[in-house]
């Protein structure tokens, strides 16, 4: 049966809605939810926060009796198991819900389609894949956990209108203007963790943090193969205030790491691998833990390395009406980089914003 064109103004208002959540209730999925009987939105919600109620009690808390035989729209599955929360199919059903329609299935292995086939048995009506392609890249972070086991994994960077990360002398501050930078705060206030390269962490010195803090407190990483990281650095000093991972390989002491492990950094020793099965194991780390995204902030090397492996998700570029020129001065993709142009990245869904004088761009790797 297709669905209305008030099918679809409900759906999306669900949608709405669930983005809310973003940064607030990973590593779960962004879920709205709207009640409605007819045109009347008689109940809305969506999930708030990890561990709290779902969207579909916020949204039947606010309903009421009025969600007897009325229809719900919900962005994903109703979950049918009991985590911290009851199972939302037996809210529904206790409702006298008629009618559920949902955007996506959930793959997550305790729900995948038994939440559907839980209302199904109770007689309610239940219609898949309203605004799927919509609901698919809201909860793209948390689908991409599911199906890998690793982190979203999001590129940021600032770079001069000629494509340079800092001059040629190492000096990178400031390319990018007020409004890029606070811009980056807020995108680092919703990450699980925020990760540099040894190199960029020696040279630009920097705190990593969201400021103002957001909804998150993301664990800051640095990847180094000498754990060469000074001891007064702000990260290292900051470490017992702030979650700090050193991840670093064969060549680093063990007397570095005892001394790093001293101050209040976790560190991580991957040895006899390369720098890219380091990354990789990093990554499946990361998803062990259940952190969502990831923030990686340079450098060139870094960025390059990931580029190479495939296993950055999305890209954020701030590009500053500046130029700097510079033999050898870096880039945001500094290694041998794609052979062809048949090989290229190509970037899908990207949106451009003017922030003071620079331009921000961002989009995802097909």
């Amino acid at each position: 049966m297709p669905f209305s064109p008030l099918d679809e103004q409900q759906m999306r208002r669900a949608l709405a809605l669930a983005a809310r959540g973003e940064g607030f209730v990973e590593p779960n999925p962004q879920v709205g939810c709207v009640i409605a009987r007819g045109d009347e939105i008689v109940g809305e919600g969506y999930h708030q926060a990890f561990g709290g109620p779902h969207a579909e009690i916020h949204a039947l808390a606010a309903a009421g009796e009025k969600a007897r035989g009325a229809t719900v729209y919900v962005t994903l599955e109703p979950c049918c198991h009991h985590g911290k929360t009851p199972p939302c199919t037996e809210a529904l059903i206790a409702a006298d819900v008629k009618r559920v329609v949902a955007a996506q299935r959930d793959p997550f292995p305790k729900v995948a389609g038994g939440g559907f086939a839980g209302l199904k048995a109770a007689g309610i009506a239940v219609e898949v894949e309203l605004l799927h392609r919509e609901a698919k890249e809201l909860n793209a972070p948390y689908l991409h956990l599911l199906r890998t086991g690793m982190p979203w994994v999001i590129a940021k960077w600032a770079m001069t209108l000629d494509g340079r990360l800092a001059t040629s002398q190492g000096e990178s501050r400031w390319i990018s203007g007020e409004e890029s930078r606070a811009m980056v705060h807020q995108l680092r206030g919703r990450m699980d963790a925020i990760l540099v390269g040894g190199e960029t962490a020696r040279r630009d010195d920097p705190l990593l943090t969201a400021r103002p803090p957001g909804p998150r407190v993301a664990t800051r990483i640095v990847v180094t193969d000498s754990a060469n990281i000074s001891l007064d650095s702000q990260l290292v000093r900051t470490a017992r205030e702030t979650p700090t991972m050193i991840v670093c390989g064969s060549s680093a002491s063990s007397d570095r790491r005892a001394q790093l492990a001293a101050a209040g950094c976790e560190v991580l020793h991957f040895s006899d691998c390369t720098p890219g099965q380091r990354m990789e194991r990093l990554l499946q780390e990361l998803g062990k833990r259940r952190a969502t995204n990831l923030l990686v902030e340079g450098g060139g090397k870094t960025f390059g390395l990931l580029f190479d492996c495939e296993d950055i998700n999305e890209v954020h570029a701030f590009i500053a009406p500046i130029l700097v020129g510079g033999i050898g001065s870096p880039t945001p993709y500094d290694s041998e980089g794609r052979k062809t142009m048949s090989d290229r990245l190509i970037l899908v869904g990207m949106e451009t914003q003017r922030l003071g004088p620079d331009i921000y761009v961002r989009g995802r790797l097909s």
